[in-house]
C-alpha cells in the first residue's frame, strides 16, 4: 500500500497538549504501550502484520516541515521551546516490538520515553484500521456504504432531524482510511452554514485541522493522569488527579483547560476537583459511565462550589452518534455549556462492524499503571495486582477523607 501517515501532523491535538508538558516537566519519564483488540472474532493474518509493520517503518521516516512547525506556533498555548524541539524530533522505529504472537494475530507494544511513546498512539491505530479494512474487505464497498451514511448525516443536521450543538470530529484512531476522514472533515466543514441547530467547530486531527481551516481540538487524556499520577512511586495513586491537574496548570494556566474525570473514577477525581481547579478548567470531559448521571453530578458539584455552571463546558466523548448527542444536548444545554467529541460513528460508519482496538500505557518508569474508568472493562492492566491495590487505595481515600 501507499504511505498511510504522511505528515507528523497526523495526530491527535491532544498528543501535542500532553507532549509541550512532558518535555517541559516529566522529560525522563519511560512508558510501556501495549495493543489489544478487544473484537473477539477479529483475527489479523500474516500479510496484515507484515504490512502494518511496513507501514510503520514509513512513519517512522517522517519528519516536521518547516510549515507545520509554523503551524504549530499559531496555537496560542504552544511554546517556541516545544516546537524547537519538534524541529529535531522522529519516531524511532526501534521503539516498536511487532510480531504474531498474540490471540488476534497481532501483538504490537512500544517502549521508550513518554515522549517518544505518547506520540506513537493514535497514529498506529489509524495504520492498523486501515490495514484491516482494506486487506480484509472490498474497500469500494465499504467506501460506498460509508459515503451514503455520511451524506445521511448531514442531511439530518440540516433538516433538524439533529440538533447537537458544537461539535467536533474525533475519529482518526478507528477510522477507516485517511480518505474518509478527510471526506467527513472537509464536507461538516462545507455544509457548517446550513445546519440547523449544530455547528460544527473543528477536529482532533491537526493535519486536517491545517488543511480546512478548522481548531484543533484535544487536551488531555487518561495517559497524563497515570503516568503523572502514578509514574512516580513516591505518589499515592488515589491522588493521580490532583498531581495531573496541578501539573497541567503550570503548564497552562487558564488555556487549554478541560480536565477529563474517569481514570480513576469521576468520584475520586471529585476529589481533588475543588475551587480552584474548578474556576481554572473551562470544563471537563466524559469518556466513560451513564454520562446523563455524570453530567447531572457535575452540575451538582459546580453548585456546590459556588460556580455557575452555565460558565462551563460539559464535553462527552463517549460511543457518541448524532442521536445520543442530540438527546444529550436538549437534556443540558440550558444548564451548561454543552459539546461532543464524535469519532467512530463519523469516521468509520459502513455496512461492517467497526474495529475496537486501543493502545494503552501499561507501565511507567518499571512500574505498573492502570485505569479505573466509570465503565467496567475499559481499563487495561498487565498486572490483576496492581488492579486490586489501586482500588483500594481508591476506597481508602473515598472512605476515610474529606
Amino acid at each position: 500500500m501507499k504511505p498511510i501517515i504522511t505528515s507528523l501532523l497526523e495526530n491527535d491535538m491532544y498528543k501535542f497538549s500532553m507532549g509541550q508538558a512532558i518535555y517541559h516537566q516529566f522529560p525522563s519519564y519511560e512508558t510501556t504501550w501495549t495493543f489489544k483488540c478487544r473484537n473477539k472474532d477479529v483475527k489479523f493474518t500474516k500479510a496484515m502484520v507484515k504490512e502494518i509493520e511496513y507501514q510503520i517503518r514509513k512513519y517512522c521516516e517522517l519528519r516536521f516541515t518547516e510549515d507545520e512547525l509554523a503551524y504549530l506556533s499559531t496555537v496560542k498555548w504552544m511554546k517556541k521551546s516545544y516546537v524547537n524541539f519538534l524541529r529535531l524530533w522522529h519516531p524511532r522505529y526501534e521503539d516498536f516490538e511487532i510480531s504474531t504472537n498474540a490471540e488476534c494475530g497481532l501483538f504490537l507494544e512500544t517502549k521508550g520515553t513518554w515522549l517518544n511513546t505518547s506520540m506513537y498512539e493514535t497514529p498506529v491505530l489509524a495504520i492498523v484500521n486501515e490495514v484491516y479494512f482494506r486487506m480484509k474487505y472490498n474497500y469500494d464497498e465499504l467506501f460506498a456504504s460509508f459515503m451514503e451514511r455520511l451524506e445521511n448525516k448531514i442531511r439530518c443536521l440540516i433538516d433538524g432531524t439533529y440538533d447537537i450543538g458544537a461539535f467536533s470530529e474525533f475519529g482518526f484512531r478507528r477510522r477507516l482510511s485517511a480518505e474518509a476522514q478527510d471526506l467527513v472533515v472537509k464536507l461538516l466543514s462545507q455544509y457548517n452554514s446550513q445546519y440547523h441547530n449544530s455547528r460544527f467547530v473543528g477536529t482532533s486531527s491537526v493535519y486536517l485541522a491545517k488543511k480546512y481551516g478548522l481548531t484543533p481540538v484535544g487536551t488531555m487524556a487518561h495517559e497524563w493522569i497515570m503516568c503523572v499520577g502514578q509514574g512516580n512511586h513516591k505518589h499515592n495513586a488515589a491522588s493521580s488527579n490532583w498531581y495531573a491537574l496541578e501539573a497541567w496548570v503550570k503548564e497552562y494556566g487558564i488555556l487549554n483547560g478541560t480536565a477529563l474525570t474517569d481514570t480513576i473514577t469521576t468520584d475520586c477525581f471529585l476529589k481533588d476537583f475543588q475551587l480552584t481547579y474548578a474556576t481554572l478548567f473551562s470544563g471537563v470531559r466524559h469518556d466513560s459511565g451513564d454520562p446523563y448521571e455524570w453530567g447531572e453530578k457535575m452540575i451538582a458539584h459546580y453548585d456546590s462550589l459556588g460556580i455557575d455552571s452555565i460558565t462551563k463546558t460539559l464535553l462527552f466523548s463517549d460511543s457518541l452518534d448524532f442521536k445520543r448527542a442530540h438527546d444529550l444536548n436538549k437534556y443540558f444545554n440550558s444548564r451548561a455549556k454543552v459539546a461532543f467529541g464524535i469519532g467512530t460513528f463519523l469516521s468509520n460508519d459502513t455496512n461492517v462492524s467497526p474495529l475496537n482496538i486501543v493502545m494503552k500505557t501499561t507501565a511507567c518508569n518499571g512500574q505498573d499503571v492502570a485505569k479505573i474508568s466509570d465503565t467496567p472493562g475499559k481499563g487495561m492492566c498487565k498486572n490483576p495486582a496492581y488492579v486490586e491495590y489501586l482500588q483500594r487505595c481508591i476506597d481508602w481515600r473515598m472512605q476515610y477523607t474529606s
